[in-house]
């Protein structure tokens, strides 16, 4: 508890005391509070706790980066550590230092890129998927789409031919109720520890082979080893494969959900992506590493949609040390709000902020990228290690399977945001789908348009901001 008996430099605030979750009710709070005293809140929780919103770029990578070490994780990961055990994602100070020291040479860039056969084969079965869609004149649950692609893909990254044996070949998939289930209850939580078990019988089994299975995940994470030379044990693997499983799908599966969606409401951005996809990915074989590298529009665009849809919309810290923060003292023990949705949303740091311009992500000389106030998948030392894995596949699935299907909205409502531990559409987003016919290096005219302007693109409820 926040010795309240010191006489803190403090930001401005509110009197009466603010309760903050990981809920809708916190995200129209924090909004009311940055519109009343800017972008460094103090605020004291009903419990008597503490707490700093802050919306200042340079002090959220003061917290992230510079001074990490002062801080660990705050309060709403009770609820991601009952799903995920002990994880990277949850874990602090040792733990967690050591875990990531063995994890992340398994995804070094060379790694990650053996895997593009497998991203490829995952977008091929979805195309043959939709195409039956389109002939028959149906629609799309792109929601469920996108989740289904990425679950896939990531539960083949980790478990290579396994995946076929042992998760396949069952009549229904265990890992299925983690992309259908959208809410991180107890329910999910049961199902997930009886997840555990099955892994313990896979992790069992690769133990016992002597089959060189080196450059899936799960072969990587078995020969991982600490400074010690000791490996993970059963317990810790099983809290990294959890981690990994749910965090490796639902990352991208939502980015691609939206992604989607904004496409089919931005028919220019949507020729300039097929432009590049024609050019550079004209058939399977030209799929590689180089060509995806040179997909500089796509990237644009999956970094515009990751800021309007960052999926995680609220990080939380907690102060294990007294620190400062620009003009105002941080109390040992105080919670820190931090909300790349809201602040990839302020238009102090972003011109017309709700506006989908992948532009704002053209590089130019003398643009420091790193300096820019944009934080997806956090900063600093506990920033993503599967970004690139992420960024890679995305591209992937957008550049084989835009120019094969142009998908329609079906009404302008609004899909709205779910606001729980990862930011998802309120409702499920249905497009349907139509063939395309390949029109191979063959530049579409007027393309080029930076005025990809959404209507009503200012709205003070918790919907998804009108970036149509």
């Amino acid at each position: 508890m926040n010795d309240t008996s010191i006489d803190y430099r403090r930001p401005p605030g509110p009197v009466r005391p603010v309760a903050l979750g990981v809920d809708p009710e916190t995200l129209a709070a924090l909004e009311a509070l940055r519109e009343r005293f800017g972008n460094i809140v103090s605020v004291e929780k009903p419990s008597g706790r503490i707490a700093y919103f802050v919306n200042e770029p340079e002090e959220v990578r003061r917290i992230l980066v510079r001074r990490h070490g002062k801080y660990k994780k705050g309060p709403g990961f009770e609820r991601v550590k009952m799903l995920l055990g002990n994880g990277i994602i949850v874990s602090d100070g040792d733990v967690w230092r050591r875990a990531r020291t063995m994890i992340q040479p398994a995804f070094k860039v060379q790694n990650v890129h053996r895997l593009i056969p497998a991203m490829v084969a995952c977008c091929d079965k979805r195309a043959a998927a939709w195409a039956a869609v389109a002939d028959a004149g149906g629609t799309l649950d792109i929601t469920a789409e996108t989740s289904a692609f990425a679950l896939e893909l990531i539960l083949v990254s980790i478990f290579g031919d396994d995946y076929e044996s042992r998760i396949a070949s069952l009549p229904e998939n265990p890992f299925s109720f983690l992309a259908s289930d959208s809410v991180r209850d107890l329910g999910v939580v049961m199902k997930a520890r009886a997840l555990r078990r099955f892994l313990s019988e896979i992790i069992a089994a690769r133990r016992a082979s002597d089959i060189d299975r080196r450059f899936d995940f799960l072969a990587m994470y078995l020969s991982a080893t600490d400074r010690q030379g000791a490996g993970f044990t059963d317990e810790e693997l099983l809290d990294e494969l959890i981690t990994l499983i749910v965090a490796g799908f639902e990352t991208s599966a939502n980015t691609l959900n939206w992604a989607w969606y904004l496409l089919a409401g931005h028919p220019g951005v949507e020729a300039r992506l097929i432009e590049e996809a024609e050019r550079l990915l004209p058939n399977a074989g030209a799929v590689n590493a180089d060509s995806i590298s040179a997909m500089v529009y796509t990237q644009q665009v999956i970094e515009e949609t990751l800021r309007l849809y960052p999926p995680v919309w609220l990080f939380t810290r907690r102060a294990l040390a007294d620190d400062a923060l620009d003009d105002y003292d941080v109390p040992r023990d105080a919670d820190i709000y931090l909300s790349p949705y809201l602040l990839h949303r302020t238009e102090a740091f972003w011109e017309d902020p709700d506006r989908f311009d992948p532009d704002r992500f053209e590089s130019s000389p003398g643009r420091s990228q790193r300096e820019r106030p944009y934080f997806p998948f956090s900063l600093g030392p506990r920033r993503c290690l599967g970004e690139y894995f992420s960024f890679l596949e995305m591209k992937i699935h957008l550049g084989l399977l835009l120019p094969r299907f142009r998908m329609l909205r079906l009404d302008d409502e609004d899909p709205g945001l779910e606001l729980g531990i990862n930011l998802r559409s309120k409702r499920n987003i249905r497009l349907r789908p139509e063939r395309r016919v390949r029109q191979r290096h063959a530049r579409p005219k007027s393309i080029r348009s930076k005025n990809v302007r959404s209507k009503n693109v200012r709205s003070k409820n918790l919907r998804s901001k009108n970036v149509r």
